[in-house]
């Protein structure tokens, strides 16, 4: 193989130094070396088996695997494989099972054409109790730097203002400032909790402060069940975390965040929103302690919002107040509060413009010095007051609201009642200048914080203008009653004086027609036919103004049987039939097939049905008049159309008014008194129905009776 001895020689002695050599390296390291193949281990230096507390030859053939903890492993194995050569940190296991923290480098070497791997051994005990206990020191400080903002916050005015814009500001400031964290946000969930808007964003690099975002609950799933079910979210790496894997591809990664740290705002038990703290930069494990320092920024955020609608309440509480007390003063009517000594508390000027009396006079004193006081007035007081305590022990008790109570009304007619939980009377007050002053007096309880009784609000109305004003008004009204008793029961005088003459011209005319005194000329039959007619239109004016007179005066009583529709339509529309005909005008009867039975005095509603068709025959020159009945829910309703000359609206209110013609120029053209018309819509009203009309100048009326039927009847009179 060599050239010669010398040459053999010189190899041999080059290689044992060699070897020699590299023994003397490995042994004289300071760091343990492995040398293994397959992970076999080949050999090892006296370094490793220190550090192990194995000697060198059990060290040899054993896998190296065995020398690192379970957990170790598959990292271990992952940087064999990969020829990993930088160096990396493991966990390694003494002979006596004991572990240690090691720093392993490996590099690839080549042995007689075999690769194999050398592996340098450090142990790092010494190092990572040293970063241990800087790490100590560094979350000393950290957390010393975590309680000084927690504390600066807890004494910042701007909580106790209620401003949250402003609440929101400090507490993301100081939170990014404190956590070193690129961007720190509220957001909170809108109304229909569809989504969370961003209300404020701080960004410690620009230090601004931005709003307005938001983000869609269906759009991003997971990550809202995640924030509603998990107590934080701390993520690590957000594009391979399933919690913000959504939020990466649309928003996070976009603006180059890493890592992310989502804690819940809880408003008593509802979730309201997020604090959000955004990473930049190398993956960030958050800490316990961080998350720890998170929660109570969260804290913080519900109590600006608590401390918020607080301000929102007490501002609304101010200024129901300053309304209230502005409607107190400036009311038209007297308002005093009164202790339940009957003392008064307060009053308004209305109530001293009332009695005469300044506030100062009427401060401390008794209210029922100013009250003309009736017998049971003190009585009803303290049933008002037992009534309060009692309704307050149900509303406690079943939830039974006070408003809920029924009216007790006044039976007794001295203008009192209490009426739920209220009293309402009139009486004279008690005028400084000694008059008195008729009042509406209204007295409730209003109740303290415990329920029981604290104060009487009474509401004082002058109402002496009215009482004079009804005084007035009672005098007319029996002035006018009295009038019309008159003018009814002089009516009904004269129609009957006026009858009796009637009847023996009306007879005695009969008689002269019938030529039983002997025989008449033709110009004699015209006037004795003349003045037949004539006694017959006055007789019927007088019975008109008769029956008016008595429906007026209350003195018609209905007789109410079923009369039968039938007869009754054949029988109106028999009698009217010459009069329809002499003016050739088409007379029909159209009769629902319900329609069989009603309910009326028969003599009064042949009248009123007779009175609307010679209405329609009078006014109809040429066409038709028709009677059409119906039966309908609460009744029957019979109506009579007409082609005549019909009515103009604005004259409507006239219509049914007694000895009542539209125009003149009707009066010249159509004879009549105008009693028809307001005789049946009266007639109509006693049987509990009523007339009604519809009409188009020109073209035509038509006038409807409704006459109820026995059930409808009955409620009305109940009522």
């Amino acid at each position: 193989m060599y050239g010669s001895s010398e040459q053999q020689f010189l190899h041999l002695f080059n290689l044992y130094d060699a070897k020699t050599r590299l023994c003397c390296l490995c042994e004289a390291g300071f760091e343990g070396i492995i040398l293994h193949n397959c992970e076999i281990i080949l050999d090892a230096n006296r370094s490793l088996a220190k550090i192990t507390a194995y000697e060198v030859r059990e060290l040899i053939g054993k896998r190296v695997l065995k020398l690192v903890v379970l957990k170790s492993q598959d990292l271990f194995r992952k940087k064999i494989l990969s020829g990993y050569e930088k160096p990396y940190e493991v966990i390694v296991v003494r002979k006596d099972s004991s572990t240690f923290p090691v720093e392993l480098q490996g590099k690839i070497i080549s042995s007689q054409g075999q690769p194999m791997q050398m592996v340098a051994v450090r142990d790092i005990t010494e190092r990572k109790q040293a970063q241990e206990a800087l790490q100590i020191r560094e979350n000393g400080r950290s957390r010393r730097k975590q309680s000084q903002t927690l504390v600066q916050l807890a004494k910042s005015k701007t909580f106790q203002q209620g401003n949250l814009n402003a609440a929101l500001r400090e507490i993301t400031e100081t939170a990014a400032q404190t956590l070193l964290v690129k961007r720190v946000g509220v957001w909170l969930y809108n109304e229909d909790r569809s989504k969370i808007e961003c209300i404020d964003l701080y960004d410690m690099c620009t230090q601004e402060h931005t709003s307005g975002m938001s983000l869609l609950k269906a759009s991003y799933p997971t990550y809202f069940q995640a924030l509603e079910e998990e107590c934080n979210i701390a993520v690590y790496d957000i594009k391979n975390d399933i919690r913000t894997q959504e939020l990466s591809k649309s928003h996070l990664s976009v603006l180059g965040i890493t890592s992310l740290l989502d804690v819940p705002i809880w408003l008593g038990e509802r979730l309201v929103g997020v604090v959000c703290y955004e990473h930049v930069g190398d993956f960030r494990q958050w800490t316990l302690q961080e998350e720890n320092f998170a929660d109570s920024i969260a804290d913080f955020v519900t109590l600006a919002i608590e401390a918020s609608k607080q301000k929102t309440v007490h501002e609304a509480l101010r200024q129901s107040e300053a309304q209230f007390r502005a409607i107190f003063e400036r009311s038209s009517i007297g308002i005093a509060l009164i202790d339940m000594k009957v003392q008064i508390v307060d009053n308004n000027p209305a109530l001293c413009e009332i009695l005469g009396y300044s506030q100062e006079e009427l401060y401390g004193q008794s209210f029922t010095d100013y009250i003309v006081i009736q017998r049971g007035d003190l009585e009803l007081y303290k049933q008002l007051v037992s009534e309060i305590r009692v309704d307050t022990e149900k509303s406690t008790r079943v939830g039974f609201q006070v408003s809920e109570l029924l009216p007790r009304g006044d039976t007794k007619g001295d203008g009192k009642q209490l009426v739920a939980n209220r009293i309402e009377m009139k009486r004279r007050c008690l005028h400084k200048d000694g008059n008195l002053v008729w009042t509406h007096i209204s007295v409730s309880v209003i109740p303290g914080t415990n329920g029981e009784p604290e104060l009487f609000l009474a509401m004082i109305e002058d109402i002496t203008e009215r009482k004079q004003t009804e005084l007035k008004l009672r005098t007319s009204q029996e002035a006018a009653e009295a009038g019309s008793r008159a003018k009814s029961e002089f009516l009904a005088t004269m129609s009957h004086e006026l009858r009796t003459p009637l009847n023996a011209i009306m007879g005695l005319s009969q008689l002269l027609q019938q030529e039983m005194v002997g025989s008449l000329n033709d110009k004699q039959q015209e006037y004795i036919s003349c003045i037949y007619s004539s006694g017959e239109h006055l007789l019927a004016l007088i019975n008109d103004i008769l029956d008016l007179s008595k429906v007026e005066a209350g003195k018609e009583d209905l007789l109410l049987l079923p009369v039968s529709v039938a007869e009754l339509c054949n029988y109106a529309i028999l009698t009217v039939s010459d009069r329809a005909s002499e003016k050739g005008l088409q007379l029909t009867c159209e009769v629902d097939k319900e329609a069989d039975i009603c309910i009326a005095d028969e003599r009064r509603i042949k009248q009123m049905l007779l009175n609307l068709l010679t209405n329609a025959i009078k006014f109809t020159s040429v066409g038709h008049v028709s009677l059409v009945v119906k039966k309908v829910a609460q009744g029957m309703t019979f109506t009579v159309l007409d082609t005549g000359i019909g009515i103009d609206s604005s004259q409507f209110q006239f219509l049914f008014e007694p000895f009542k013609q539209l125009n003149s120029q009707l009066n010249r053209q159509y004879e009549g008194t105008g009693l028809g018309l307001a005789l049946t819509r009266k007639l109509a009203r006693l049987h509990g129905g009523d007339v009604t009309v519809t009409s188009t100048l020109g073209e035509g009326s038509q006038f409807t009776l409704f006459l109820p039927n026995s059930a409808a009847l009955e409620e009305e009179e109940r009522k």
